[in-house]
């Protein structure tokens, strides 16, 4: 045999070899012998949609255990409403593990996204969010800065009930809204010194007249503040008790707890 009678014979060898390897490695065939059968989610999921995971992955596994794209089923998975995070492997024979960290929402931020309790902002779309979540807003570079005025002002102002809100607009300008309602208005210029100094003065403006309610608080002054008061609201009777064998209930009417604004003063 010639040399290179021989040197066809071991190319040919050679790719015999390779051919079948390159096949099963790159999904031209092999999927049905070596299939993954089983998907293991890890980690708790309390928001992400179990059938929009299983849909997401389904398409991508069907090249088989040597031939699945970890990267691409990844990023499928990443897309997911609520994943913050997923790492996608796979176990021999036959498992595909997906390791999943949903959001955990703490604020919602604008009118469109959520905040997480990592700092990132991602859509809220038509997800279903906690009732009682504050509204924090601004541009997106500010996060962090919103973030931590709003920690501020919720351990300042416990004892007012409460922060609804905390945003700055695009000029710069803070405010605050306590859960009643009332709000606050810090400006541009050092609002964690204007929030401290307001706040603890709070309680003995509160505590002056009963009969009003703080509506509106502009703490951009330097040696006081100018305060909107309303009237306040009487509070709800408590509803009767009925006495035991009683046929008819007694129903109770909460006042309108949005009163309109008073003077200025």
């Amino acid at each position: 045999m010639t040399a290179l009678a021989r040197l066809l014979a071991w190319l040919l060898a050679l790719a015999l070899v390779a051919l079948p390897v390159a096949g099963v490695v790159r999904g031209w065939w092999g999927g049905g012998y070596w299939p993954l059968r089983t998907l293991r989610v890890q980690g708790p999921l309390q928001r992400v949609d179990r059938a929009q995971l299983q849909a997401a992955v389904r398409p991508l596994a069907q090249r088989g255990f040597f031939a699945v794209d970890l990267a691409a089923i990844q990023a499928a998975v990443g897309k997911l409403p609520w994943v913050e995070h997923a790492e996608v492997r796979k176990q021999w024979p036959d498992v595909l593990e997906v390791r999943i960290r949903e959001y955990r929402p703490v604020a919602r931020w604008g009118q469109s996204q959520v905040l997480s309790e990592r700092g990132h902002l991602f859509p809220a779309g038509a997800l279903r969010l906690p009732p009682d979540l504050p509204l924090l807003d601004g541009p997106e570079a500010r996060v962090p800065e919103v973030v931590a005025l709003y920690n501020a002002a919720r351990a300042q102002l416990a004892h007012a009930g409460g922060v609804r809100a905390v945003t700055i607009d695009r000029r710069g300008s803070w405010s605050i809204t306590l859960r009643d309602g009332t709000a606050l208005v810090l400006g541009r210029s050092d609002p964690a010194a204007r929030l401290v100094r307001f706040a603890t003065l709070l309680p003995q403006l509160q505590a002056q007249d009963p009969r009003r309610r703080l509506a509106r608080a502009d703490l951009r002054y330097t040696n006081g503040f100018a305060l909107t008061w309303v009237k306040a609201e009487p509070a709800a009777l408590p509803a009767p008790v009925n006495a035991p064998g009683s046929r008819n209930a007694a129903t109770s009417t909460n006042p309108n707890p949005n009163p309109n604004p008073g003077s200025r003063t």
